[in-house]
């Protein structure tokens, strides 16, 4: 399917800096059917392992665009730059110039984990042109996140808990003990699929190849949260959110109810849905369904825009 699609990439500037994008755009485009927007997660992780939500281009017959956030995959990379540089709303900027190169003036946007962080962080500031936010697999703060994972980290087996422990403690994160036991919690929570989907591994590799991003925001892995987004919440700020916004996770996903109930409890127009038997990375473990969720909602809010 995606090779019937015109698949162009560029660079864009913003700031000093260059961003990376890719452009899919349908065989047959559809009128009404507004251009999406998607925001990959890490933060650092590339597009990547999000790669497969181009195919909503043909699917929904609107265009379809990846970027790469500026530290990582194909664009501007920055490892000396200091931790305070990093900032939502570094991110937040960056997506506006993308938007502003592109000429879009009335798009969807969907994030990933990190990216439906980034896309709640949009929303809450109620950019012009916005039709509606997809927060897929997203915590509304990081104080959630960790708890959450302190949950899932519990059920693992005891030694794996305590190997886990252990490294932490002593800051040998990269021990092999210590990476076998992470790769235990991944398999249950982030990504169900065996062997790993190759676009994931590919976003994995270049995260580890350059990972001043992810570990300076985050940490050392997806439960270990020793970065500046520590504190991060927007839960107080959900209310400002005008646009419509869908909720996703998955069952076993990494980020439990508890972490994204509050995006449903404070935003005006919100809908929520959990894919059965998949984790973190629904888009990879049920990839039909996933996009046949958002295509449907992306086609409602089509059709509301049309009436405005």
């Amino acid at each position: 399917m995606l090779s019937r699609m015109p698949v162009t990439s560029r660079t864009v500037p913003f700031g000093d800096h260059e961003t990376w994008i890719q452009v899919t755009t349908p065989a047959s485009a559809q009128p009404d059917a507004l251009p999406l927007i998607v925001l990959h997660g890490g933060p650092g992780m590339a597009h990547d392992y999000v790669a497969n939500i181009a195919a909503l281009a043909d699917e929904t017959g609107r265009t379809v665009i990846h970027y790469d956030q500026v530290g990582c995959g194909n664009s501007t990379h920055l490892p000396d730059a200091p931790a305070d540089f990093w900032t939502p709303q570094l991110f937040v900027d960056e997506f506006h110039a993308v938007r502003t190169a592109l000429g879009i003036e009335r798009y969807h946007v969907l994030g990933q984990s990190w990216g439906g962080m980034l896309g709640a962080e949009i929303a809450v500031r109620q950019p012009s042109g916005l039709v509606s936010l997809s927060i897929c697999n997203s915590p509304a703060s990081m104080k959630l996140w960790s708890e959450a994972a302190s949950d899932l980290r519990a059920q693992l087996p005891a030694e794996t808990q305590a190997a886990l422990d252990r490294h932490e403690a002593a800051g040998s994160v990269t021990d092999p003990e210590y990476l076998q036991a992470t790769e235990e919690f991944y398999r249950r929570h982030v990504c169900r699929v065996e062997p790993t989907p190759q676009d994931f591994a590919d976003s994995v590799a270049q995260m580890e190849a350059e990972p001043t991003v992810y570990h300076t925001m985050n940490g050392p892995n997806e439960f270990h949260v020793i970065g500046t987004l520590g504190d991060w919440s927007i839960i107080d700020r959900l209310p400002a959110i005008v646009a419509p916004v869908l909720v996703i996770a998955g069952e076993f996903d990494e980020a439990t109810p508890k972490t994204w109930q509050p995006y449903v409890d404070n935003i005006s127009d919100v809908r929520s849905h959990v894919f059965p038997d998949t984790s973190h990375c629904t888009h990879l473990e049920k990839p039909e369904e996933f996009r046949a969720v958002i295509a449907q909602f992306l086609h409602e809010q089509d059709l509301a825009a049309a009436r405005v």
